[in-house]
């Protein structure tokens, strides 16, 4: 049994009891090819754990690695949870820093490069040949840990056994934090991950690491670089983004897959998309969900998914397939409208299984833009030729709630406050029921009077009491109407057709209930307003691409869905569950400039003992008449105590844009007990690339 193993000799310190059935050995060192060694954390199971912990002969064990830069001394109780039950059935899990962050060596200038996949690789060797493990080594992650299991998996590691991402994507320019649709992003990277990642990564490693500490922290507020920087320089699709996006390299995965995402994440599409051109053994898994466990996350059903991933783990490491040979590889959950409240705790629907994707009978359901804001079946009622106009709003998105990868808020609210200052085009009341299940997309015919102008299409369901529900988005900065990687900007007046695709879903149309399309120019704060006035016209009827495609499927699943156990995680609803946070949204009166307010703080006690807190929040404003003057101001503090210290990093961002700059300026300052210990500045003014 693994409490043969002396963990010390491992090369990390003594083994502390983390949980029940669980030991902590903390700081064990991983050596990568050019001599730097990565921190790890070993979850290990005890003489205490569950009766199905299972290990050979001699006592080896498989290992399951989550591999991310979030500060492996600083894991919050709720995820450090799925390292606990895992640990208890029988596995090791390695918890890595990735290069140059928490305790690990090294500096770190940006995400996913080169290096860090290569550091991956020798991570997964060095675990799969250890003493004590039995080669079988998995990746596991949500997020960034689920970025990493695909691109480490892409180089092929020869003991890498199986991954299990989560809530990530496969392309880092079309599907991240950074740029949608040719848009760029503006809340969120400097309201909480671009600046985060700075005052995290000036943070120091635990300073029982080892006695070289502070030549490390110090090594790394001097050379450490804002992400943020280079994710602004490249405002176009290219070699930058390819880099870590493995989207038509899927065929280099070539072991088993176990794919989760949420309809709710901010990364709907991969899952699917990344599942369809696998070629090895995979299953995906598509729940309501936002950027969060399934066990906690929200709209719920919440449910137990270790038990899930422990099966998968157990069916590739231990020959077990426990069921799994006839189980069908693709569960979704089929959401259906309800009061769309920002506080929502669950979602209504139903899950729904596939023996194959695409689903088996999917079929193309066309509704054709028509006269009078009418969505029709037949292009022949779409009438002669017409135009339909619209002024962009730059303040329009305001109810489509916060894209997130990370934020414990933001669902949506009802679209009507956003469809008063849009193109709407709305169904006649469904005689049966409209189940769609995959990527709705719509292909229009535009002019404008502006050179740069986004189109933002909105599917919503439509309840009898008027009641608009937000199903899915999708954008195109129409600049990228050929190319993401070459744009050309438009010339006033000039008819183009473009094709917007939106994001896939799982969505039943109830009987009674209409399908709206929504049009408009803006997704704020989600994206950057474009900077010029524009007055827009979408051209339709016959003879015009305009209209509005449904991957519309039979009513019922090729195959029969499992029984899930219920979560037994309590979740409140965010506003409680994240006491003083704010979202509010505001317009002076005098101005007429809009305003974003987003804050949270949070606090906790690593399994060490050691206070953490951190606060982050930030402020989106344009200008509806100059929209070319949008600003966007965020922050995020650290605080730490250990060794009798406290110790905290503040970063600050600010964005400021013109009619052709983006104007940026970051602060960092670390204090040790409230006194100034570091600080260091960056400003630089960014070109706009017909953004």
């Amino acid at each position: 049994m693994p409490p043969a193993w002396n963990w010390a000799e491992a090369g990390g310190r003594a083994a502390i009891e983390a949980a029940a059935g669980v030991l902590l050995v903390k700081d064990v060192r991983i050596p990568v090819r050019d001599g730097t060694r990565l921190a790890a954390d070993l979850y290990v199971p005890s003489e205490r754990s569950a009766p199905e912990t299972r290990a050979s002969r001699g006592g080896e064990l498989p290992v399951v690695m989550d591999y991310l830069p979030y500060r492996k001394d600083e894991v919050a109780p709720g995820y450090a949870r799925m390292y606990h039950e895992i640990a208890r059935h029988g596995y090791v899990v390695a918890r890595v820093d990735i290069r140059g962050t928490g305790g690990s060596d090294g500096v770190a200038v940006d995400e996913y490069v080169a290096q860090e996949q290569l550091d991956g690789y020798d991570c997964v060797e060095w675990l799969g040949t250890q003493p004590w493990s039995d080669g079988h080594v998995n990746m596991i992650g949500i997020s960034y840990g689920g970025f990493t299991c695909l691109q480490v998996a892409a180089e092929q590691p020869p003991h890498l056994t199986s991954i299990v991402p989560m809530d990530f994507t496969d392309d880092r320019y079309t599907d991240d934090c950074h740029y949608r649709g040719g848009c760029l992003r503006m809340y969120y990277d400097v309201g909480w991950y671009g600046t985060r990642m700075i005052a995290w990564n000036a943070m120091p490693p635990d300073p029982a690491v080892d006695g070289d500490w502070a030549r490390l922290w110090q090594e790394r507020l001097a050379r450490n670089e804002p992400y943020l920087l280079e994710w602004l320089r490249h405002q176009t699709d290219g070699p930058y983004w390819r880099q870590g996006s493995i989207r038509g390299h899927i065929d280099r995965i070539r072991c088993p897959a176990f794919l989760i995402g949420g309809w709710n994440d901010g990364y709907p599409n991969p899952p699917l998309r990344v599942y369809r051109e696998l070629a090895v053994p995979a299953q995906v898994w598509i729940g309501p969900w936002n950027h969060a466990l399934p066990d906690a996350a929200i709209p719920g059903p919440r449910v137990d998914f270790l038990r899930e991933v422990i099966r998968w783990l157990d069916r590739w490491c231990r020959e077990d397939q426990g069921g799994h040979e006839y189980e069908p590889p693709v569960v979704v959950y089929m959401q259906t409208a309800q009061q769309p409240v920002p506080d929502r705790l669950d979602a209504p629907g139903a899950w729904r299984a596939e023996q194959a994707w695409p689903a088996p009978g999917a079929h193309d359901r066309t509704l054709f833009l028509g006269p009078n804001g009418m969505l029709v079946d037949d292009e022949v009622r779409s009438a002669g030729d017409g135009v339909d106009t619209f002024e962009y709003r730059p303040t329009v998105g305001t109810s489509a709630g916060l894209w997130s990868g990370g934020v414990p808020f933001g669902v949506s609210t009802d679209q009507r406050i956003d469809e008063a200052h849009s193109l709407v085009y709305t169904s006649a009341l469904l005689a049966d029921a409209l189940p769609v299940l995959g990527w709705p997309h719509v292909s229009l015919s535009v002019s404008s009077s502006a050179t740069v102008v986004a189109f933002v299409a909105s599917l919503s369901d439509v309840a009898p009491d008027g009641t608009s529900q937000l199903v899915a988005k999708g954008m195109l900065n129409a600049t990228r109407r050929e190319s993401l990687t070459g744009p050309k900007p438009l010339t006033p007046g000039e008819l183009v057709d473009i094709e917007i695709e939106i994001d896939a879903t799982g969505w039943l149309f109830q009987r009674g209930h209409r399908v709206r399309l929504s049009i408009a120019s803006a997704d704020w704060p989600n994206v950057w307003p474009t900077g010029q006035p524009a007055t827009n016209h979408v051209h339709r009827g016959p003879g015009r691409p305009s209209r509005l495609v449904l991957p519309e499927v039979p009513p019922e699943g090729s195959a029969s869905p499992p029984s899930f156990e219920p979560s037994t995680v309590e979740v409140s609803p965010p506003s409680a569950a994240v006491p003083g946070s704010t979202w509010i949204l505001s317009n002076d009166q005098l101005t007429g400039r809009a305003r974003m307010t987003m804050s949270v703080a949070s606090a906790f006690v690593s399994p060490e003992g050691t206070p953490i807190e951190r606060e982050f929040g930030c402020v989106c404003e344009v200008d509806p008449h100059d929209p070319a003057r949008a600003t966007a101001r965020g922050w995020h503090v650290c605080r730490s105590g250990r060794a009798g210290s406290t110790i905290e990093s503040r970063a600050d961002v600010s964005i400021g844009s013109t009619a052709t700059h983006f104007h940026v300026s970051i602060d960092l300052h670390v204090k040790v007990n409230g006194v100034a210990h570091f600080s260091r500045s960056w400003t630089e003014s960014i070109r706009r690339v017909l953004l």
